[in-house]
């Protein structure tokens, strides 16, 4: 609700301040540009939920849609390349989550490592350059550029997975598993929930939704870039914790995570409105991340002396 709040709070104000924030097209175009970071956020809140942090989602995005993006230039079915993007991000999130769970290593040297790994190979099947998607395919560039009547398509596909994730999390037994195994463990074990398997689902949904973001993107450049997704970790988390997720597991929910995207959304484009300079910007954007930190630190803190 707090974030609910802050959210209309920063619409009201640049309402008031920039004549342009309130046309239809600014809306949409806001939704659109944020809905890449809030559907990678829904699965990366999942991690995080279970205590563990993903930061290969950038080279997991970029990875997927350059496998899609090279097969349908060889000539592949739609289906089957976009199954095999889907893929890329399956197989990274199982291999996160097998090295998480079975060998033991700390989720974020294991995600470091493997968004190395993903970015190198970005590198070296493009070589640096860019991949282009033929026009015939204009079923799989209608899902980065089409429109729902006159709602961008990557806009419903994340109020869809805004909603399918709220109902998991609140409805469902593995939802409420994930907080489980954040909240405690050693205590989830011993009441006999599968811990293992669960952050296994929860390393596999983020990068398959890394992958779906990926797909998404390629599809509205029309093209693979190879710096697609560099430093993508980085506003995906921040947009988890600002919409109050713990980074200490077991504290969170979907619907905050997609509002935190909202208002880094809103904030970047409110100060592009306002004319902020680029480097002024990347400062508020921190300096929102750190209050957002403190705030739940604080918030923790207070209720734990009552």
């Amino acid at each position: 609700f707090n974030i609910l709040v802050a959210l209309l709070l920063l619409c009201v104000f640049l309402s008031l301040t920039s004549p342009a924030f309130l046309t239809t097209g600014n809306l949409f175009g806001v939704a659109r540009a944020f809905s890449l970071t809030a559907i990678v956020a829904i699965g990366q809140t999942l991690v995080i939920l279970t205590g563990g942090i993903d930061l290969s989602v950038g080279s997991v995005l970029a990875l997927a849609g350059l496998s899609t993006g090279m097969l349908l230039q060889a000539g592949w079915p739609l289906p089957l390349a976009m199954l095999a993007g889907l893929g890329v991000g399956v197989a990274f999130g199982l291999f996160n989550g097998v090295m998480v769970t079975r060998v033991g290593l700390p989720p974020f040297i294991v995600t470091l490592g493997t968004l190395s790994i993903g970015r190198g190979l970005v590198y070296v099947l493009t070589k640096g350059y860019p991949v282009t998607i033929p026009y015939d395919y204009a079923p799989f560039i209608a899902l980065g550029q089409g429109y729902l009547w006159i709602v961008p398509i990557p806009v419903v596909i994340m109020v869809a997975l805004t909603v399918a994730g709220v109902v998991f999390l609140n409805a469902t037994t593995l939802g409420r598993y994930i907080y489980a195994v954040g909240g405690n463990p050693e205590a989830a074990r011993l009441a006999g929930i599968a811990v293992d398997r669960v952050k296994l689902f929860a390393y596999v949904t983020c990068s398959t939704l890394a992958a779906l973001a990926g797909l998404i993107l390629v599809a509205r450049l029309v093209s693979a870039q190879p710096s697609a997704g560099l430093g993508f970790e980085l506003p995906v988390i921040a947009a988890s914790v600002i919409g109050g997720t713990s980074l200490m597991g077991g504290e969170g929910t979907v619907l905050g995570a997609v509002l935190g995207a909202a208002i880094m959304g809103v904030l970047e484009n409110g100060m592009v409105l306002l004319g902020v300079s680029t480097y002024a910007q990347q400062a508020v954007t921190g300096t929102v991340i750190l209050l957002a930190v403190a705030l739940d630190i604080w918030q923790k803190r207070r209720r734990g002396s009552r």
